[in-house]
């Protein structure tokens, strides 16, 4: 007894040794590292102003303690960074190499010279070579074995970007660490020092460009006085290979210009928008373009004036095009009516295939209706073959408990990417669908809706930060799993320590099927409070409200069952899936159960394939996720040894809380949907703690979110 006493007495201590940390550094660190396990170099080669030798350098003094020798020659044990340019880079002959992987691509590998063994980071432009030497760092973070490397990599998609919902007044639409990173109030004049932090970080994972505005866009953003500001911001991201884009509210002309109207086929706003762009480039050379939100939730747009979204994407794009600059057009477009909202972009877009111009790619969300915690993919992918198509996925949780829920989303985006089409026949994932692989579009894309804030630790919850992480990560390569990406998030972020990586990965792995578990399982959705989408309201019933808006619409609970009929005998959204998967969700018996209530109405008392009824096995789904957050709190608590104090009490404090919400919405949507089942909830899982009566009361005031 005195022995484990002893134990739990030195762990304590031990955690209270570890020094505050506040997550500020995200994932570069830089901890110290045990020097006989990393590379023993003996000095570095290379032009010192690259910006790749400047990072190097910085990580390898916070991690050691001393800065590596510069040498004029090639010892043993040097490491040498360069480009093309670099004299010692074309000797080593790889330059036909580096030219097949581009830019952006790089090759770190250990070569044998006469008698001295070089480790050589290397490419063919000073981008890719900044993501090597992020590469070779993120090795020795992770502990890896590093005394023979072979490495050879490019992204494989062109474009990886990150969507801000920021607006001009500091806010941020669906943001839950705080205010905006831009302080526009600020710009030009006054810089804040997380510019350059948020680009190291971006450029560490691979992401090259950034939308700082919302898609709900102000028309000011275009003024010269914001443009000025928006330059100031290219600038300190230029050096860490990131372009800016801008989001572009489609009545600019009008609003801005004073023309009469912002009709695309008018030759004055086409006037007006190329010497708007004209003037942007002169500020911001390399500027990326633009994104737009056009003719959806009110958003003005080309069909204001009998156009369509072909029209108006092609005439910013003209705009555009002679710059090299594209134009992201979003497909989420849904009008007030009768038809399926899930169909809607379909319906809207795939007349238009073939009619875009090159430098447009077409930004379609993950799934059909919008960012829900589970969902089929978008029949878009795959679908319009003639027309360059890039996935938008949410790294905020606007549907998954905002940052007070631990929800690692790499295992969402990785089932998003491996599903199959069918598009070409079997193989055809949406991953090969976008990246250029089925179809060989001038262009390839992905974007983020970006989770980042003002808070100290830039997303609210320390494992927020993971996402940002992995959509990075899964841009640059979306052939890494899942897992991986966990690991080397928690090594370079928390602890090296297995007894720490494993557990903590283990919650992670599990946090997304929890909270699908707990909060809509089998395939609910949209089933969230009115406005703010935190917490269960499948019973709202707003006055004057589209039905669309509504959780009735999506649930469709009633006596006989629960459920979404979307096969051909109801709204018939599974024809616009290729064969054979427009069958397998048609038919009730081969639809996959975890989207079996999105793509029918299922009777209570439904025999599953595990033999419970539908209701049984709802309820079972809400239980276990309640189970498993438990599980996630006791795991947690085990680990309070490895890591600070400071970030472990902030998880601590933020499982308590995602514990509490797991109960709210197992209890409110189990004892909501009794009253249409008639069904008593199983006697061996645990009793509502609550009345239904007060759950239907609660209204929380959330707007400082959006």
């Amino acid at each position: 007894m005195k022995k484990i006493v002893y134990i739990l007495i030195f762990c304590f201590s031990f955690s209270l040794l570890l020094k505050a940390e506040d997550g500020s550094k995200l994932w570069l660190r830089y901890k110290s590292v045990n020097l006989s396990e990393t590379p023993s170099f003996s000095g570095l080669k290379g032009d010192i102003e690259l910006k790749a030798i400047k990072e190097f350098q910085l990580a390898w003094e916070e991690m050691t303690g001393s800065s590596l020798p510069i040498h004029s020659r090639l010892n043993n044990n040097t490491l040498l960074i360069g480009t093309v340019k670099d004299l010692e880079i074309r000797r080593l002959n790889l330059n036909k190499e580096l030219k097949e992987l581009g830019s952006e691509g790089y090759i770190i590998r250990t070569i044998e010279r006469g008698k001295n063994s070089i480790t050589v980071v290397a490419s063919e432009g000073e981008k890719g070579l900044l993501y090597g030497t992020f590469h070779l760092l993120r090795l020795i973070q992770t502990g890896q074995v590093l005394s023979s490397i072979e490495i050879s990599e490019k992204p494989l998609y062109n474009v990886r970007i990150l969507n801000h919902w920021d607006n001009l007044n500091g806010t941020v639409e669906r943001g839950y660490a705080g205010y905006s990173i831009w302080k526009w109030d600020e710009l030009p004049s006054k810089v804040s020092p997380r510019y350059e932090d948020y680009a190291r970080a971006n450029a560490s994972i691979g992401i090259n460009g950034t939308v700082i505005n919302n898609v709900n866009a102000s028309p000011n953003i275009l003024t010269q006085e914001y443009l000025q500001k928006v330059k100031v911001i290219a600038n300190i991201l230029r050096p860490f290979g990131i372009k800016v884009y801008l989001s572009v509210n489609f009545s600019s002309p009008h609003i801005l210009g004073d023309l009469a109207n912002s009709d695309p086929k008018d030759p004055e706003v086409q006037k007006w928008w190329n010497n708007k762009v004209k003037e942007v480039y002169q500020l911001i050379p390399d500027f990326g373009g633009f994104l737009v939100k056009a003719n959806s939730e009110g958003q003005p747009g080309p069909q204001d004036y009998g156009r369509t979204h072909a029209d108006g994407a092609n005439m910013l794009a003209d705009a555009l095009l002679p710059y090299k600059g594209i134009v992201m057009w979003r497909a989420f477009v849904y009008n007030p009516s009768d038809q399926d909202r899930a169909k809607q972009a379909y319906n809207e877009f795939m007349p238009l295939d073939g009619q875009f111009r090159e430098n447009v790619i077409v930004q379609v969300k993950n799934g059909p209706v919008d960012f829900q915690p589970r969902e089929p993919f978008s029949p878009l992918f795959g679908a319009m073959k003639k027309t360059a198509i890039m996935p938008e996925l949410q790294i905020t949780q606007e549907y998954l408990g905002f940052s007070n829920h631990l929800v690692y989303l790499g295992t969402q985006w990785k089932e998003f990417l491996e599903s199959d089409t069918y598009s070409m026949g079997e193989g055809s994932s949406v991953a090969k669908a976008t990246d250029g692989t089925l179809y060989k579009q001038p262009i390839s894309a992905i974007a983020g809706v970006a989770n980042i804030g003002e808070d100290t630790n830039w997303t609210g919850h320390h494992f927020a930060q993971s996402n940002w992480y992995a959509f990075g990560r899964l841009a640059w390569n979306h052939n890494l799993s899942a897992e991986q990406i966990a690991d080397e998030w928690i090594r370079m972020t928390f602890s090296n320590e297995n007894d720490f990586v494993n557990p903590t990965k283990q919650i992670m792995l599990e946090s997304w099927y929890a909270a699908i578990d707990y909060m809509m399982p089998l395939g609910l959705h949209h089933i969230f409070a009115w406005d703010h989408h935190y917490g269960p309201e499948p019973w709202t019933d707003i006055p004057g409200a589209r039905a669309d808006w509504l959780p009735r619409y999506y649930h469709k609970a009633d006596e006989y069952g629960i459920g979404f009929d979307r096969t051909t005998e109801g709204s018939n959204a599974v024809s616009q899936y290729f064969s054979p998967l427009n069958d397998k969700f048609n038919n009730i018996e081969s639809c996959p159960e975890d989207y079996i209530l999105w793509f029918h109405h299922v009777p209570w008392d439904y025999e599953m394939k595990n033999g419970n009824s539908l209701w049984e096995e709802m309820s079972y789904k809400y239980d276990r996720g309640v189970k498993q957050v438990r599980e996630f709190q006791k795991d947690w608590d085990r680990l309070e040894s490895f890591i600070d104090n400071e970030r472990f009490k902030h998880v601590q404090s933020k499982l308590k809380i995602q514990s509490k919400d797991a109960v709210w919405w197992k209890d409110a949507c189990l004892l909501y949907f009794q009253t249409y089942s008639k069904m008593p909830i199983p006697y061996d899982i645990e009793r509502p703690v609550h009345e239904l009566e007060d759950l239907m009361k609660i209204k929380l005031d959330l707007k400082h979110h959006n």
